[in-house]
């Protein structure tokens, strides 16, 4: 695999040092040159597992000395880690008495690609989100404080998570604290999942210009610390008359506006460096913010040059950096190509991103369309109500975003977006299972919220060409707010003699048998497969897939209550779904044989494989057969 040419963590062989690492007091006996030794056999780990794994490898390439030199300085689990978002934790994992599980990373049974406190002791809390890790470290250290506990907490943020307002909600509670024991380490590699934007990125790269000034102060300070009886004493007195002459001469910068002791630019990949300005954070006995520079995908030169494709990636070949199964299209894709034909013949299209235009298939429209492309970063709460500014200036925007993210933006959905009336279209990215990312990415609640905010529509295609219907249909056809939910991956097969209506609802099978199978979206494939082995048994079964799962068409009640059975198979949580308000509908009909319904009930469900996860939940063929059968069997 390709390291980078100049770098001093080219290709090391074996993992000679890793291996000895059982728990974080490891690191504190061992040289600078043998922890930099370390780390080049953490990033050949790295590389190793997520391309035969698949997993988020830049972000991890890029603080694999800053993991480490947390771990010298600190000591977990009695001083806290917290990180934002979480999908740099790998090193951490490592250095924590995982190596030997390493190899299970976002595997099913295995470690989670994410912090996971069943874990181990040194994952503090589960996340996958951004812009959290300082609230929940403020907490922390405020708790450590009132229990007279004298222990450290560290969160870890990236600059692209400063993009997210709760960022800065916490940073201006926390900096009115007095005596907190609070290290903020901003990791600044100035990219997030896609290149940062606005103003706070360009303040970051302002900053980053007083780096020369930062390694001359730490300079005279391990100078005057070497002054033998009153170095230390001497060097607090310089430190305390350079704040109050820098804050009399000039402004001060945007985090010490905000109450924290500002420290850096530091080089993140400067072991020694890093650990000189962790050790100096610690004594200042107030919050403090230390601004780390990094590369993301330090190491791996295929991930430095583009690190946004390395970010999130599938298994690939290390060599070439090329995915296993390159060349197969998926949702994604396909609903970035439909909405650059509808831009291109109608000005009015919009599309807005939080920080994923790749993820979420826009490359192409930020390409062509940059006037009407807006990529607000990590603030999706932000990009709802902006949606609406958009609408009703009259335009016709279209928020695309991963379900899991839309989650954050309840509020913003029910009293700037439904309230207003006004057109604004959802395209919710990543709807159902998932996959390896595990709990806190699954898009499982979508639905189940959307469910209960009037004058929402929602759709949920089973193929690339119902996408472009229901795309165009919201575009010309629906008003105020539209969803249009799809799954990650590709379209699933189809049999052929199914005949799509794009009407609200479709039919598949027996179509006067009194046992119905409804669900929709992407499992409607696994329904069709259950149908036809149900009837080569000689049970005789019909399908109903909705097309609009909100409102529900009345017109389905009358189609379903005559059935003596009716099995709701639902890819996402069950309460508050559309199984349970079909039943309802049914039930004002005067519905009177047997529903089923099969969803996810009660749980959050972790990482697996998607053909997996439907299976546990009963949701792939089989499962439908099994549960449909009992119908005949009992």
């Amino acid at each position: 695999m390709p390291p980078s040419g100049n770098d001093s963590t080219a290709h090391i062989m074996g993992y000679d040092l890793l291996q000895t690492i059982k728990q974080p007091a490891d690191l504190r006996g061992l040289s600078y040159d043998q922890l930099n030794t370390l780390a080049g056999e953490i990033r050949e780990k790295l590389i190793e597992t997520v391309s035969a794994n698949g997993g988020h490898l830049a972000s991890n390439l890029g603080t694999v000395e800053l993991t480490i030199a947390m771990h010298r300085c600190f000591r977990s689990p009695e001083d806290k880690f917290v990180f934002d978002v979480g999908h740099q934790t790998y090193t951490h994992k490592l250095l924590t008495g995982r190596y030997d599980r390493f190899d299970t990373l976002r595997q099913e049974g295995g470690l989670s690609g994410f912090p996971y406190p069943p874990e181990s002791e040194h994952d503090v809390f589960f996340c996958g989100h951004s812009s959290t890790s300082i609230s929940s470290a403020y907490g922390i250290s405020i708790a450590e404080k009132i229990n007279e506990r004298d222990h450290y907490t560290v969160a870890v943020i990236g600059d692209g998570a400063f993009t997210g307002g709760l960022a800065y909600e916490a940073m201006n509670n926390a900096g009115r604290t007095k005596n907190a024991k609070l290290i903020v380490i901003l990791n600044d590699n100035n990219m997030s999942i896609s290149p940062n934007v606005g103003a706070v990125s360009r303040y970051l790269s302002v900053i980053r210009n007083s780096k020369k000034y930062f390694h001359l102060k730490a300079g005279v300070e391990r100078a005057v610390n070497k002054v033998p009886i009153v170095g230390k004493s001497l060097s607090s007195s310089m430190f305390r008359l350079k704040t109050d002459l820098k804050d009399k001469i000039y402004n001060s910068n945007m985090f010490e506006d905000l109450g924290f002791r500002y420290m850096g630019p530091v080089d993140g990949h400067n072991i020694r460096s890093l650990c000189e300005v962790l050790e100096e954070a610690k004594h200042i006995g107030s919050p403090v913010l230390v601004n780390v520079q990094t590369v993301k995908g330090k190491g791996y030169e295929l991930a430095e040059k583009d690190p946004s494709v390395f970010h999130g990636v599938p298994k690939f070949d290390p060599e070439t950096g090329e995915p296993l199964n390159k060349g197969k299209t998926n949702f994604s894709d396909e609903f970035g190509r439909c909405l650059c034909d509808l831009a291109s013949k109608d000005r009015r299209v919009c599309a807005i991103t939080a920080a994923m235009s790749l993820g979420t298939g826009l490359s192409e429209f930020c390409e062509r369309f940059p006037e009407r492309f807006f990529d607000v970063g990590i603030a999706e709460e932000h990009a709802v109500v902006f949606a609406e500014g958009l609408s009703k200036g009259g335009m016709i925007p279209f928020f695309v975003v991963y379900s899991t993210f839309l989650q954050r933006c309840y509020d913003q959905l029910i009293h700037d977006a439904a309230l207003q009336k006004q057109k604004m279209i959802l395209a919710i990215d990543r709807a159902g299972f998932v996959g390896e990312d595990g709990e806190t990415h699954q898009g499982l609640f979508d639905v189940a919220f959307m469910n209960t905010i009037s004058g929402f529509t929602i759709y949920s295609p089973t193929t690339y060409a119902e996408l472009r219907h229901d795309v165009a249909h919201a575009v010309y056809k629906d008003h105020n707010v539209i969803a249009i939910r799809y799954p990650r991956g590709g379209e699933p097969t189809l049999p052929d003699d199914f005949v799509p209506t794009y009407d609200a609802f479709d039919t598949y099978g027996c179509g006067d048998a009194d046992v119905a199978l409804v669900t929709y979206g992407s499992i409607f494939a696994n329904a069709c497969r259950a149908q036809k082995e149900l009837e080569r048994q000689g049970k005789r079964v019909k399908v109903l897939k909705l097309n609009r799962i909100k409102p529900i068409d009345r017109s389905v009640t009358e189609l379903l209550k005559d059935c003596r059975s009716i099995f709701f198979f639902e890819e996402g949580v069950r309460d508050g779904g559309v199984g349970e308000k079909l039943a309802l509908l049914l039930m004002e009909a005067g519905y009177k044989g047997d529903y089923h319904l099969t969803a996810v009930d009660y749980c959050f469900v972790k990482q697996g494989t998607i053909p997996s996860l439907l299976r546990q939940h009963g949701l792939d063929a089989e499962g439908m057969i099994k549960t449909v059968g009992s119908a005949f069997d009992g």
